[in-house]
């Protein structure tokens, strides 16, 4: 059994998965508050020694040994995938309705057909009803929306519009210049991101939904800039080329068990024949 073709074969599906990855994050590299994904290949050496404890075999036994040398043959695979939420480069846009997080780990709660996300996307604008909204049409919600509900709204009136960095949103007294507080920005950091799920759209879905809470002083709101995403392209480009290199390794250590060890195999057989 030619044992080291399903091992190349198995090595180039783990490279295809983290290009996946990789092309996902160069395409991503000009969306606003996206936040680069990478993987973990595993080291079944590592993996091992981390195992072996709660493994039902003893140390230095022909059992460990055995599976020992079962597990050093087999090939590295994805053993995990993660986000890096480092927060990106902020760019300045004088957009009124433009807001940026500046600490990681904080997002905006919004509203989706397919119930509350999570986004650090903060290009928003106001759709016909004057509600304010993503880009994508999703209502931006307020701190209070689990005690009183609603949406964020401007009437159309407001000359200016002001946001602090608690993401309190004021707004001008219609014919005067005297601002007046209209709703404030639901702010939310979770417990642990490591329940954030992707679901598209640059949205995130949080699997502990009952511990939504607005924090009170987030100090982290900047309005009239965007956050950029935090992918670097430079280094994109460089797991690029290495990542397609191992693709091409493992292409030609799969030739070399398919034609050059059968080969060599016939001409050793057709000759004692």
């Amino acid at each position: 059994m030619q044992t080291g073709y399903y091992q190349a074969a198995a090595g180039m599906v783990t490279q295809f998965n983290r290009l996946d990855l990789i092309a996902n994050n160069l395409a991503n590299v000009n969306t606003a508050g996206f936040k680069e994904d990478d993987v973990v290949v595993g080291d079944f050496m590592r993996v091992y020694k981390e195992a072996r404890d709660e493994l039902p075999l003893e140390n230095q036994t022909k059992e460990s040994a055995k599976f020992f040398n079962r597990t050093m043959a087999r090939v590295p695979q994805v053993v995990e995938r993660y986000t890096d939420y480092k927060v990106g480069n902020l760019e300045k846009t004088d957009n009124t309705l433009d807001v940026a997080l500046t600490r990681q780990n904080l997002f905006f709660l919004v509203k989706t057909p397919q119930g509350l996300r999570l986004t650090r996307d903060g290009s928003f604008t106001t759709n016909e009803e004057g509600k304010l909204v993503t880009k994508q049409g999703y209502e931006v919600l307020p701190s209070d929306y689990f005690t009183k509900g609603g949406t964020i709204d401007f009437s159309g009136s407001e000359r200016s519009i002001s946001i602090d960095k608690n993401g309190q949103i004021s707004t001008n007294i219609p014919d005067t210049a005297q601002m007046a507080p209209l709703a404030k920005l639901f702010v939310f950091k979770p417990d642990n991101p490591a329940f954030l799920k992707k679901t598209g759209d640059n949205l995130y879905v949080y699997e502990h939904e009952n511990d939504y809470k607005p924090l009170v002083e987030s100090g982290a709101v900047r309005q009239g800039f965007i956050e950029r995403s935090n992918v670097n392209a430079v280094k994109m480009m460089t797991q690029l080329i290495e990542t397609n290199r191992l693709v091409g390794m493992y292409q030609k250590a799969m030739d070399t068990q398919m034609n050059e060890m059968n080969r060599d195999a016939i001409e050793k057989l057709a000759k004692r024949a």
